[in-house]
């Protein structure tokens, strides 16, 4: 399930460096939090991979 908008796969990024240990969780703020916690390691890095280009910055 790729990510919809910018924002979406770059607070998926931030709480899949967490979950791999290479970010704190505690930095983790809104989304991203709660990504961490409910989203497997493999979810998150479907959602986080791909082009972000042509994307919108914010899904309305």
């Amino acid at each position: 399930m790729p990510a919809k908008s910018k924002s979406q796969q770059k607070a998926a990024g931030a709480a899949l460096a967490a979950k791999r240990g290479e970010q704190k969780k505690s930095d983790l703020k809104g989304p991203a939090r709660q990504m961490e916690k409910s989203m497997s390691q493999k979810e998150l890095d479907e959602l986080a991979s791909g082009e972000r280009k042509g994307k919108p910055e914010h899904k309305s």
